[in-house]
């Protein structure tokens, strides 16, 4: 019988830092990093916002016991903004290695956190359907076959089916239709069948002639 191995949870290090904060660090978690907003200087009036020195700044706590908080410039706010847009959507494509995104899922995936963003929602966090999916180009593909629809189409439903159930990630929805038997798993086989055979660097039948 073999025995089932249960994951250990990292050690946990309480630090109480310089400013009088009590933090946890997380295993090998050296830093914490954090955004602070003050609210009390943030004006918002109609169609227009104004930020007062301060409004927003970036703390960073370190393992030692040391904290910095560090306001952000007024003159620098549009700058940090777009470096962490940059960063958020950069992330919206990490995904293990064993699980690549083709470049049509990658453009799935920032159309997806795009929608999410316009809509002014910060994220829908990846257990409630957020993050790249290995192979989500192909499933979409699959499900505009089937149903006739177009991709328009087919994203609002599938943006629609995540928002109505916080406990279905985007994966597991994915891969319902991918399910053996299913309409779309049939099709998704055979999409993912033809592009391996477009991919193959030599004739295999022919090959076996020459054994």
């Amino acid at each position: 019988m073999s025995e089932v191995q249960t994951k250990e949870k990292p050690a946990v290090l309480e630090v109480t830092l310089t400013d009088g904060r009590v933090v946890q660090f997380a295993g090998k978690r050296k830093v914490l990093k954090d955004t602070i907003i003050d609210e009390s200087k943030i004006i918002v009036d109609s169609d227009r916002v104004t930020f007062l020195e301060g409004a927003v700044s970036f703390q960073i706590d370190f393992r030692n016991g040391e904290t910095r908080k560090i306001p952000l410039p007024l003159s620098l706010l549009a700058q940090f903004a777009g470096h962490g847009a940059e960063q958020k959507f950069g992330d919206e494509l990490a995904t293990p290695a064993d699980k690549p995104l083709s470049d049509e899922d990658a453009v799935l995936a920032i159309d997806d956190l795009a929608a999410t963003i316009t809509a002014g929602k910060w994220s829908k966090g990846r257990a409630a359907g957020s993050g790249a999916v290995s192979g989500a180009h192909v499933v979409v593909q699959a499900i505009m076959e089937a149903t006739g629809k177009d991709l328009a189409t087919v994203k609002a439903y599938l943006a629609k089916k995540l928002e109505s159930d916080p406990e279905l990630s985007r994966r597991a929805l994915y891969d319902s239709f991918r399910a053996a038997g299913t309409k779309t798993g049939a099709i998704i086989a055979r999409l993912e069948s033809e592009k391996k055979a477009k991919e193959a660097k030599v004739n295999a039948d022919a090959e076996l002639a020459l054994i």
